[in-house]
């Protein structure tokens, strides 16, 4: 049914088991431009209803087998004919009949004999009043799926921001004194080797030092300290690589985007949430430890919002972890060193497209919640373990921000592989 300069036109099925009522009816419709179809009785009507459902019904009331009654009800108690708006015929005139029409879902009645504009009239009015439910409930839905694609951006920015603005007073406070330590390291070194140099030029004008100096030397086990003392600078300084190597992928994860895109290595973004992770990866008391296979293919570098690409890839490994650990949790006697469990990611250029698949070899899912994964506030976690707005937002991401695609595979008992696609 459709709507143009105030001519209303769809299809009516007419339920009648008298041919003169439906002759009068039918002809009367077809002349103001409506599509009109006919059934003799209640079955029939339910029938035509369910192959081809019709914008309106007009219903008998009195009629052999099942009469309009009992036919409204089961209209109504199906789902693929409830909406249809039906309009009771009837030659009972007292109000409990009409009553009852109402309360069984009828939106009017008309009496026999039949007033013709009356039943032209009162159909317009109702095929009007559908079309304006269904474009409401259609402008309802878009405007629900706007606000919820807002409100999905609002909580990705908030999220970003306040990680953005914690990471950068983090790595504010850890390069102060790391670069403290650094410069004084680097002093440290050379002081030794200077007081270790001095030492050696001693021993060789003085081989043989008086008891108390020898007797101190043994104590301290001066050759030993001698080998060992520079290892330990450079075990020191070996910390505090890495300690800068964590504040590197903390301002690479968290990387603020700016209004356009930039050039960005992703596996430096993928690399930077491994590491963040790297401390739930590790072994704990229900599991081993989770083992990362990396297979970086040759690919360029991208036009993206890097900062928001880390957080999608962060969030599909965490919910690999958190699947691990409700696997090892729920199945304690299970030999995981025999089946390690894995997160493989591989990266690749196929067709001027960069592919990332992040895949696990962990319990799989669903049919029925893979269809639902990448819904706005569908969670399989329970009660204050999950938001449901992770995967929402990183469709939003990959879709909508980058002009990709993210699709998820998965087996029960198999694993789960998420694959990205972006252009390159």
């Amino acid at each position: 049914m459709n709507m143009a300069a105030n001519v209303v036109t769809g299809l009516i099925l007419i339920v009648d088991d008298i041919p003169s009522n439906l002759d009068v009816i039918s002809d009367a419709l077809s002349d103001m431009g409506f599509d009109v179809a006919i059934a003799t009785n209640g079955e029939r009507a339910l029938q035509q209803a369910e192959r081809k459902p019709p914008d309106l019904i007009l219903l008998d009331v009195m009629m052999p087998g099942i009469d309009g009654f009992e036919t409204c009800r089961r209209l109504k108690a199906n789902s693929n004919t409830a909406d249809i708006p039906v309009i009771f015929m009837t030659a009972l005139s007292d109000i409990n009949s009409k009553v009852q029409a109402l309360d069984l879902g009828a939106v009017d009645y008309v009496t026999k004999p039949f007033q013709e504009q009356e039943v032209l009239a009162r159909v317009k009015t109702h095929l009007q009043l559908r079309h304006l439910t269904q474009t409401l409930e259609q402008q309802v839905a878009e405007k629900t799926a706007e606000l919820q694609a807002s409100q999905m951006q609002l909580i990705q920015s908030e999220k970003m921001s306040a990680l953005g603005q914690l990471v950068a007073g983090v790595a504010h406070e850890i390069n102060n004194p790391v670069g403290f330590i650094g410069g004084n390291l680097f002093h440290a070194d050379g002081f030794i080797k200077d007081l270790i140099n001095l030492i050696d030029i001693y021993q060789t004008h003085y081989p043989e030092p008086v008891p108390e100096v020898k007797e101190e030397l043994e104590t301290i086990d001066f050759e030993y300290l001698r080998t060992d003392l520079p290892n330990l600078v450079k075990s020191m300084k070996s910390g505090l690589d890495r300690i800068q190597d964590i504040s590197k992928s903390l301002r690479i994860f968290s990387r603020s985007d700016s209004i356009s895109k930039v050039t960005f290595n992703i596996h430096d973004g993928i690399d930077s949430a491994i590491l963040i992770l790297k401390y739930r990866l590790k072994a704990n008391d229900m599991r081993p430890e989770i083992q990362i296979i990396k297979n970086y293919g040759e690919v360029p570098l991208i036009e993206c919002f890097p900062g928001q690409l880390n957080q999608v890839f962060m969030n599909i490994m965490v919910n690999a972890i958190d699947m691990f650990d409700e696997m090892a949790e729920n199945n304690p006697s299970e030999d995981l060193q025999a089946n390690p469990q894995q997160i493989m990611i591989d990266t690749s250029l196929v067709n001027k497209q960069l592919h990332i698949c992040i895949a696990d070899n962990g319990s799989g899912m669903q049919a029925e919640i893979k269809a639902r994964i990448f819904n706005y506030l569908f969670t399989t976690k329970g009660v204050g373990k999950g938001t449901g707005l992770g995967l929402a937002i990183a469709r939003q991401i990959v879709v909508e921000k980058h002009g990709g695609t993210i699709e998820v595979d998965s087996i029960v008992g198999t694993g789960t592989k998420f694959i990205i696609t972006l252009p390159a």
